[in-house]
């Protein structure tokens, strides 16, 4: 059976978002979130392998045997990550320095894994290509949230540092919203959990919001007057 192309969507984006459901990468996501431009580079990064191992992945499922499906996804990952790591490496020079290992981890990502498992094999290469980017930009999303989060509580500040991935162009796109401000818990791993946890209940509270049913009008029977009878 093949998905629709909303559910494919409102998985990754939403109902099974591979940081706040799935609970998946939480590594990386917790060790370089810490501002929104290291959230965005490590987002942009893995949704690239993301969309690139899953359409390989669903290319050769005819001719991948199943007992050795699990190290040829590896292989295909660890092959994407290597030319994402060197890229970054030749382009955004100073970002690479600075998340440093947690791009040759994306290898070990669960997501990235367990999306080429449980997705790609069993789908054509176009809904696998969209899985991959649905989960990637729900991924993103979550560092971009979490990183402005930490940012603007740690040190009152967004995009700052955001020529190390958009060149000197936007060297002046930082935004100062709280001046000499500095919270270091913000900025240090505890605060990544608990920002990391405040989102996780945020999703959490919505979900029984939208779920919760609504009361419908009453209905005034014809005929009947407004006031009702004596």
């Amino acid at each position: 059976m093949k998905p629709s192309i909303r559910a494919i969507v409102g998985d990754g984006l939403w109902r099974n978002n591979p940081g706040l459901v799935q609970l998946l990468g939480l590594c990386p996501l917790l060790a370089v979130s810490n501002t929104v431009i290291n959230g965005l580079g490590l987002g942009l990064a893995t949704t690239a392998v993301l969309v690139a191992s899953n359409s390989t992945v669903s290319a050769i499922r005819r001719w991948l045997r199943p007992e050795i499906r699990i190290p040829v996804f590896v292989l295909v990952i660890a092959a994407f990550v290597t030319a994402v790591d060197l890229l970054m490496n030749a382009f955004v020079h100073e970002l690479y320095l600075i998340l440093g290992i947690f791009i040759p981890l994306i290898v070990t990502n669960c997501a990235i894994i367990g999306r080429a498992e449980a997705f790609a094999r069993h789908q054509p290469v176009p809904r696998a290509a969209l899985d991959g980017l649905a989960m990637g930009v729900g991924f993103t999303l979550v560092l971009l949230a979490l990183g402005g989060l930490r940012e603007l509580l740690g040190q009152g500040t967004l995009l700052a540092g955001a020529h190390r991935l958009f060149g000197e162009t936007a060297r002046g796109w930082s935004v100062t919203l709280i001046p000499d401000w500095e919270f270091l818990l913000a900025l240090l791993p505890p605060g990544a959990f608990m920002g990391l946890g405040l989102l996780v209940a945020l999703k959490q509270w919505l979900d029984g919001w939208l779920s919760r049913p609504r009361s419908a009008p009453l209905s005034n029977p014809a005929g009947e007057p407004e006031g009702g009878t004596d």
